[in-house]
């Protein structure tokens, strides 16, 4: 249906190239030109002032999940003035022994407008929904809760 690309670069630069000393920063580009520094985590010898692809997962996991609430909500012709979330993506050995991402809590809170607010029920339902058509969420095996604020 479509492709999605982004172009990596990194080079040693001054640091030299061994196990202890080479740059983890890198920048990635997009196909709309814009470009985003990022590093390792910090716990990897990054830099700590710049994205790591961890904390992207996290945010493309949350923001693909606000994106699908948000459609859904206009849909039903319900106004949201605001959405906000504070996503925590969680570093585990996963069952087969390996590091990954394997949990993602999601803590959407939404101010509604226009005077019709849903009730819990109807909140829970369109959190499935947009849960379960989420690009990102039908892309990966972290396990992604919803707990609404």
């Amino acid at each position: 249906m479509s492709e999605h690309r982004v172009k990596i670069q990194w080079a040693s630069g001054d640091k030299g190239f061994s196990v202890d000393s080479y740059s983890r920063d890198h920048t990635w580009t997009f196909e709309c030109g814009i470009e985003l520094n990022v590093s390792a985590a910090p716990a990897f010898q990054g830099n700590p002032d710049l994205v790591d692809p961890e904390e992207a997962l996290v945010g493309a996991i949350a923001s693909c999940h606000m994106l699908t609430f948000l459609a859904l909500a206009a849909k039903k012709r319900l106004v949201v003035d605001r959405y906000e979330d504070e996503a925590v993506g969680f570093l585990e050995t996963n069952e087969q022994d390996k590091l990954a991402v394997t949990r993602a809590v999601l803590r959407p809170k939404v101010v509604w407008g226009d005077g019709r607010t849903p009730d819990a029920e109807e909140m829970a339902k369109m959190h499935e929904r947009a849960h379960q058509a989420c690009i990102i969420a039908n892309s990966v095996l972290t396990e992604i809760a919803i707990e609404p604020r």
